[in-house]
């Protein structure tokens, strides 16, 4: 009988770099899942991009800090305009505490805040004009009329309140109401600056006092000893307008000596 020959088996070594799966006794091979790992030039340019951005704000903010804290920038004048009841000397001195601050620090706010005591000041704008100066435009209250104190005359806007004060009645062309400082607390005597509030410059300048002896009684005064009875301070925009026409009339003879505009649709003259 002639021998078997034993059967040889060859197997074939795995290919470099892949994966040999043995064959299990029952014939099945394991499954396996394929795993994609990130490329590592994908996350250095992230990396990059990064470092990138973080320099740029660094720089950004290095660039911020010189503009709003640097000296060259910092306030050693200030300009004001547009006074006249407040002096510029009492501006500068109110605005000091601000000298050395940066131009790009100061604020509107703040300046109002330090000229909030200067009761002429109604308000304020201010411009920064670099390297060093600040302008401050000032926006006045409007006097009105003028009270007595004492031997000082006090100039008040149609609110009533204080504005400055002169030495001379003649430094100011204003009416005079009667009472002195007390009048401001009388019933009539926000009837009274209502009016004036009304008349225009050029009929205001010329009055030489105002006086009401009660609310529908408002009388003034013009230079030449000539009366102008007002009325109530009702439809006083439209007495206004009538007593400003009546005034720009020629002379008569004899001359007007008082302007009724109490009723504006029919003013009188006597």
């Amino acid at each position: 009988m002639t021998p078997r020959k034993p059967r040889v088996t060859t197997r074939t070594a795995p290919a470099r770099g892949s994966v040999s799966l043995l064959d299990r006794q029952d014939g099945a091979r394991p499954q396996g899942n394929v795993l994609d790992f990130p490329a590592r030039r994908r996350s250095h340019r992230l990396r990059n991009a990064l470092l990138s951005v973080v320099a740029v704000v660094l720089v950004l903010g290095g660039v911020v800090a010189y503009v709003v804290f640097s000296p060259a920038l910092a306030l050693r004048e200030v300009v004001v305009e547009g006074n006249s009841l407040v002096t510029t000397a009492e501006v500068d001195a109110a605005l000091a505490p601000l000298m050395g601050t940066s131009l790009t620090r100061i604020s509107p706010e703040k300046v109002r805040g330090l000229l909030a005591d200067k009761a002429p000041i109604e308000d304020v704008d201010i411009a920064a004009e670099p390297p060093s100066t600040l302008v401050v435009t000032v926006r006045e209250r409007v006097p009105v009329a003028v009270l007595q104190n004492g031997a000082e005359f006090v100039l008040i806007d149609s609110e009533g309140r204080q504005l400055t004060s002169v030495a001379q009645r003649d430094d100011v062309r204003l009416p005079l109401i009667d009472g002195g400082t007390n009048a401001v607390n009388s019933e009539v005597f926000s009837s009274i600056t209502a009016v004036l509030a009304e008349l225009p410059a050029s009929v205001l300048s010329r009055l030489n006092n105002a006086s009401a002896a009660s609310v529908d009684s408002i009388r003034l005064s013009l230079s030449g000893d000539r009366k102008i009875f007002w009325g109530s301070a009702e439809r006083s925009a439209e007495k206004a307008d009538v007593l400003e026409a009546l005034l720009a009339m020629p002379e008569t003879d004899p001359p007007v000596r008082e302007f009724d505009v109490s009723t504006p649709d029919r003013p009188v003259t006597r």
